[in-house]
This record gives C-alpha cells, sequence and structure tokens, in this order.
C-alpha cells in the first residue's frame, strides 16, 4: 500500500492529500464504492450534503471496521441552506448520516454571491467550528474576491477552498491568493471529466514513464501541493488513481502540463452561479 502524504491546514489538522470523491455516485452504490476505497488504501472522503450520498459514506465507515480518526471525512453546505438556522439544522442531518459525531472538515460549497450573503454563512460555520464538530472549516469555489470579503469581516480564515483545477484550468491566481493567506487548496475535476486524458502531451508523458494519462495528471496536482480526490466506481480505476506515489514528474514535465491552461472551465462559474436547490 502506498503512503499518502498529508498537508498541515493552518489550525494544525492534517489531511491525507489524496481522497476519494463521491460526486454522482448513486446513494445504494456510494457504500460499496467507499468501502472498495478503503480496501484499497484510501482514507479521505470528500461528499457533500448536495451530493445526496452521505449516508453512505456513514454505512461504510460503520462497515469498514476501521476507527474514526483513521478516515479524514468533508461534507459541505448546500446551497438550500442560507439561513443559519437552516445551515445549522443541516449540519446536525450531516452528523447523524454520516454516524459520527463530528466531521474532519465542512465547507460553503458555493459563495451564490447573487443570491446570498456567504458571510453570513461562514459565520455559522464558525460557530460549528468552535463548537468543536468540526475539525476544520472551509470554503469552495470561493474566488480571492470572496475571500477578501471574508478576511475583512470574519475572524477565522478558511482552512480549505476547493476549486476546480486541472491541467486545462490551472487555477493559478487562486492556488496563488490561497497559499499567501496559509488557505490549503484542493482540486475537483482533477482530470476535466476526463477531457483531458487523450491529450497529446499527457499521453506522450505517460508513454514515456510506463504511466497512464490520469496517474500523470494527478501526479501534477500531488507535485504542485494541492490535495486532490478523483472519482471512480470502477476498482481498476480507483487502483490506478492511487498509485501516484511512486514515481516523480520532471521539472519539464510539470511546465509542459502547466502550459495547457486554456481557462476552460467543466463546472459554473462561481462569480454568476446562483443554483439554491
Amino acid at each position: 500500500m502506498s503512503s499518502v502524504p498529508t498537508v498541515t491546514l493552518n489550525n494544525g489538522v492534517q489531511v491525507p492529500q489524496l481522497g476519494f470523491g463521491v460526486f454522482q455516485i448513486p446513494p445504494d452504490e456510494t457504500k460499496d464504492a467507499v468501502l472498495t476505497a478503503f480496501e484499497v488504501g484510501y482514507r479521505h472522503i470528500d461528499t457533500a450534503q448536495g451530493y445526496g450520498n452521505e449516508q453512505g459514506v456513514g454505512d461504510a465507515l460503520a462497515a469498514s471496521g476501521l476507527a474514526r480518526d483513521e478516515v479524514f471525512v468533508t461534507s459541505k453546505l448546500n446551497n438550500s441552506n442560507l439561513t443559519p438556522e437552516d445551515a445549522m439544522a443541516s449540519f446536525e442531518l450531516t452528523l447523524e448520516a454520516l454516524g459520527s459525531d463530528h466531521v474532519d472538515l465542512f465547507l460553503i460549497h458555493w459563495p451564490l454571491p447573487t443570491v446570498s450573503d456567504f458571510v453570513a454563512r461562514w459565520r455559522t460555520l464558525e460557530e460549528i467550528y468552535r463548537s468543536g464538530r468540526a475539525r476544520a472549516i472551509g470554503v469552495s469555489n470561493f474566488q480571492p474576491h470572496h475571500l477578501r470579503k471574508l478576511h475583512a469581516e470574519t475572524t477565522i480564515t478558511p482552512a480549505v477552498n476547493q476549486v476546480e483545477i486541472h491541467p486545462y484550468l490551472t487555477n493559478d491566481e487562486i492556488r496563488a491568493f490561497d497559499a499567501e493567506h496559509g488557505i490549503a487548496t484542493e482540486a475537483w475535476s482533477p482530470i476535466a471529466k476526463g477531457q483531458v486524458l487523450e491529450d497529446p502531451v499527457l499521453v506522450r508523458i505517460a508513454e514515456q514513464l510506463g504511466r497512464t494519462p490520469a496517474q500523470v495528471t494527478l501526479r501534477w496536482h500531488v507535485q504542485r501541493g494541492d490535495i486532490v480526490f478523483p472519482k471512480s466506481v470502477t476498482r481498476r480505476r480507483v487502483e490506478e488513481n492511487f498509485a501516484v506515489f511512486d514515481f516523480e514528474l520532471s521539472a519539464t514535465d510539470m511546465a509542459d502540463i502547466t502550459a495547457l491552461d486554456r481557462g476552460m472551465r467543466t463546472g459554473p462559474d462561481p462569480d454568476t452561479f446562483a443554483f439554491v436547490g
């Protein structure tokens, strides 16, 4: 089993740099998918209220035989929970679904700047953090100007900013801002929903190293220092995605991959996204 390095957050909490994402895994398949990930060696699971599969993650935790402190679990506040009362009530349901008295990391899923005051939602997360029921709190899909507003109007700096990052959207401005302010960057959609896997640059590097384009892409993320969590329900790919710590990319390979940036999103623009369903 490969040893997964950890990233130390700004409050001292350590998170495995490679995790297993459960976005779009059907609720009735989530338990088995997470158990497979545990068997392969993953100890970091990323879910969300909006995914509808927190219960499956909780069921896998219960069935795994692993101690709770052996697994790092992230969930996220659903966009529909805009008031402090709704946010707090939904967090209680998250704990119930996970079968745990805490989450390791709890995030605001989207800033929704045209819909709601994300500062008020952040203050609710601060309250949750101070209660000890979240070991760390953070945000997802926040741009630097959103983070500046939090810095100006609240007291706790987010531990994490989870944003879309892949070779076609390197998001280096956000990564630099996060690093400057002690915020760890997490990468969602790390292979651009598969769209980068046939890129000639990645194919060439993969062939030279005897690896797959997915492994090369995930290794690029790791060497950049980001936390990353690929998703698959196919055991072979789950194992493949985990096998990225026994090789390295050269500085030239890293630069060639980073140069693929074209500003291409596979998801919504955080400044305009307003879905609260």
